[in-house]
């Protein structure tokens, strides 16, 4: 029998946990009762618990063997704040927020490692069940970091999974490199002097100057960063000015820049900074360009990368996994625990129709049918590395 076909006739328990966290989504930071459900569930598999780290975050501690090395498998609890529209039993009881991103579901998969791992320890080392919080942009892997993690529980690498929608299930992407992009953000004020909408020629229209802003920073990309490096520059917020007639004395802009890179984003925030001065001075008007580092780009380690592929391949079969799937410009927290231990973060497959909707929209689902396929990656991956027992 294979593994994925051993731990499918706990699929029906799998997936009504799966569905009850579904129900109870919480958003970064307040996963109160998320937390509560993960550790009363490892504790009554007897695994070692430890809780409150990055506030809301849960460790797990499963030991097999006498090896004192150690691996870190982490799963994203947290959920949106989106307005749910499913009208199944498990749709959300939360106005206002949902599992649209597939958290309840890497949670489960990572309870049912831990179910596995326990109940065999055919492994000689330590496995750290990491359950973190707030992935949602606002950085719970790093606010885990900042409380010890890696200190508290050394692990020598580190390993992440996502659900990706639009992949068939039972498929596998693993990336040698780059996996997800960097999400920085820019606030840019364009201060002129405001006047009659009739009479321009007496103030210094800081629209006009905003919006030849936003037409300037897309050669940025065009024409400063280099071809073979992908970027993007998205202005996704233009606000000014309150009445039909008269021009404002002020514009807000605000927008996005995603990268591979951190010479790309060194690259690309000193470009605002020039644009800003060339507008200004064209247009006789103040810019402020206020930049703002967020989630880095998350990067494989190369032979962690083709360590997950090859365990991936050993369940599903190697035409079932890819290791030519373009990056996400996506961003990810998990690049946090990356700059710091070496690892992997692969995409499992969550089908195309019913269950595959799109990532953070509001009739999004959860495929429960790769549960299993999830779960099993987990405990071979954990085979893989530490050896047997």
């Amino acid at each position: 029998m294979s593994v994925i076909e051993s731990i499918r006739p706990r699929l029906a328990k799998l997936a009504e946990l799966r569905r009850d966290l579904h129900a109870h989504p919480e958003l970064a930071f307040a996963e109160h009762r998320t937390a509560d459900l993960i550790a009363r569930h490892l504790e009554a598999l007897g695994i070692e618990v430890h809780r409150g780290l990055g506030t809301t975050g849960v460790v797990g501690v499963v030991r097999g063997g006498r090896s004192l090395r150690a691996i870190g498998l982490r799963a994203d609890i947290d959920a949106l704040a989106i307005q749910e529209r499913n009208e199944f039993a498990h749709r959300s009881v939360h106005a206002g927020c949902m599992h649209a991103c597939g958290h309840d579901g890497h949670t489960t998969m990572l309870l049912g490692a831990a179910e596995t791992l326990v109940s065999r320890r055919d492994f000689d080392g330590t496995v750290y069940l990491i359950f973190q919080p707030a992935e949602e942009g606002e950085g719970g892997g790093l606010a885990m970091i900042e409380d010890g993690l890696f200190e508290r529980f050394p692990m020598e690498s580190v390993f992440g999974m996502h659900n990706w929608p639009g992949m068939p299930s039972g498929h596998f992407a693993v990336h040698p490199g780059p996996v997800m992009a960097s999400a920085d953000r820019f606030d840019i004020t364009v201060t002129g002097r405001g006047a009659h909408a009739a009479m321009p020629h007496l103030g210094a229209d800081p629209v006009t100057a905003g919006a030849a802003f936003v037409q300037a920073i897309q050669t940025i990309v065009s024409r400063s960063v280099d071809p073979t490096d992908a970027a993007v520059i998205s202005v996704t917020q233009f606000h000014a000015g309150e009445a039909y007639n008269a021009i404002p004395d002020r514009a807000q802009l605000c927008g996005t820049v995603r990268a591979f890179s951190e010479a790309v984003q060194d690259q690309i925030e000193a470009a605002l900074g020039r644009v800003g001065d060339g507008i200004a001075a064209a247009f006789g008007v103040e810019v402020a360009v206020e930049y703002r580092r967020g989630y880095p780009p998350t990067v494989n380690a190369a032979a962690e990368a083709a360590l997950c592929a090859e365990v991936a391949a050993t369940l599903v079969g190697p035409d079932r996994v890819t290791t030519m799937a373009r990056p996400s410009m996506g961003a990810e927290d998990f690049a946090y625990f990356l700059q710091r231990k070496p690892g992997c973060y692969v995409w499992i497959g969550n089908g195309a129709g019913e269950g595959g909707c799109t990532l953070h929209n509001p009739t999004y689902d959860f495929n429960d049918e790769i549960i299993p396929t999830g779960v099993a990656y987990w405990v071979e991956l954990v085979r893989r590395i530490l050896g047997p027992a």
